[in-house]
Order: C-alpha cells, then sequence, then structure tokens
C-alpha cells in the first residue's frame, strides 16, 4: 500500500512507494550465521534486533529495501544527497522539464543564532513579512525571467541556470533500512535545519509502520554518530 503525507512546507511531499522485506527479513539474516530461519516473528526476534542495533551489528539491516517519492526544496535536497551509501536516486531534470517550477517561501524567517556556526533561533527576524514578501517578488522575478529566456529560444538546460534554490525538485529514491535508519539519527537531530527534519521525521513515522520491531529497536538503542 502506498502511503502519502505532505509536510509543513505546503507542497513537498513524502511518499512510500515500494518495501521489500520485514523484521523478519533482520532476523533471518542475522540467524543464517547459525543456519536457522524463523516464519513467525517472537519476541525472542524483538530481543535480537534490539541486540543487534545496541551493539551496532548493522548488515542485517542492509537486507530490507525500501523506496520512496520525494519532493523537497532545492537547498533541502542538497543536504538530503549528502548521504550516498546504499542509496539509488532518480531525479526531475530541468534539461527535459520545463513547465513552471514550484517555489518554497517560508511563513517565517528564523533569526540567525550568534552562538552557532550554523543554525538558527527558534524565533523569526522582527521584520518577517517584509522579508518574505520580498523572497515572493525575487521568486516571481526569477519565473519571469526562465519563461522569458525559453520563449527566446534558449535551451532548458541552459535558463535553468537563473533559477533559486528555494525552487522544489522531485526524486525517487532506495535505499535499505540501515541507510534511513542512519539518516534519521542525523537529519532528526536539533542541530539539524528544521525544514530537512521535517522529512526524515516522517520518513521515520512511515518506517515505523513497516518494521516496527527494527524501528523501535532504532529508537531505544541506536547511538548517536
Amino acid at each position: 500500500m502506498t502511503h502519502k503525507h505532505f509536510v509543513l512546507d505546503g507542497t513537498g511531499c513524502v511518499e512510500l512507494q515500494d518495501t521489500f522485506g520485514s523484521d523478519l527479513t533482520v532476523v533471518n539474516a542475522a540467524r543464517v550465521s547459525f543456519a536457522k530461519e524463523v516464519t513467525d516473528f517472537s519476541s525472542g526476534d524483538q530481543k535480537l534486533i534490539n541486540y543487534l542495533v545496541k551493539h551496532n551489528h548493522i548488515s542485517p539491516f542492509f537486507h530490507p529495501q525500501i523506496r520512496f517519492r520525494l519532493k523537497m526544496p532545492i537547498f533541502v535536497a542538497r543536504e538530503w544527497f549528502r548521504h550516498t551509501i546504499g542509496f539509488s536516486r532518480n531525479e526531475v531534470s530541468r534539461r527535459y522539464v520545463d513547465d513552471d517550477p514550484e517555489i518554497f517561501v517560508p511563513d517565517e524567517l528564523r533569526a540567525r543564532d550568534s552562538n552557532k556556526k550554523q543554525g538558527s533561533k527558534d524565533s523569526s527576524i522582527e521584520n518577517n513579512e517584509q522579508m518574505v514578501q520580498k523572497i515572493r517578488d525575487f521568486s516571481k522575478q526569477s519565473l519571469t525571467l526562465y519563461n522569458e529566456l525559453l520563449e527566446n529560444k534558449v535551451a532548458p538546460e541552459v535558463a535553468r541556470g537563473i533559477l533559486p534554490q528555494n525552487m522544489y525538485t522531485e526524486f525517487i529514491e532506495t535505499a535499505s533500512l540501515y541507510g534511513y535508519m542512519r539518516l534519521c539519527n542525523l537529519r532528526m537531530d536539533p542541530q539539524a535545519q528544521k525544514e530537512i527534519r521535517e522529512y526524515a521525521n516522517i520518513v521515520c513515522k512511515l518506517l515505523e509502520e513497516k518494521f516496527p520491531a527494527s524501528m523501535k529497536a532504532f529508537n531505544e538503542n541506536y547511538k548517536k554518530d
């Protein structure tokens, strides 16, 4: 069954398209060392999964695979794409697509935190409404110029160069259960940017539906990198 959730930025989304395997896949991958296999998940299997996570025995969690379709602003996606090991992605290409892109405009512009090299405060800047309107105006201007370039026969692969980083991109992504466990570990951290935390939280919730034992162990025992 396909699950679809829309994140808080408006039109971005996280869609779980398909999964291969289950919590039983994990325990059977671990038990093959002893030439054993089970067909029903038991409380002992939960204990085994807890042990695997707690002691960082990660290889059994590479066997389940998950495929998502994600839509997020480019500046979020480029952070997301830093997770590379075991991930396969195919992204919408604006070499071939030249319809009007969607633009992410935040309702709140969080203030810079002077105590951090990176990151922001929870509070917004004083002239928030004025600056948000400037972002809207700038985004509109960039789309106007983009369409003007296309109307003047500029190739889409060239015209796309003026589009802003707050444009949405969309991609299909497949990775192992462990790959997503590690991604969630890093991107749900309070030090991660708020926008990417929202996506990671939804991914984590969807995984909890499909792999409840593994994700329970992850939430309780996974050691922070």
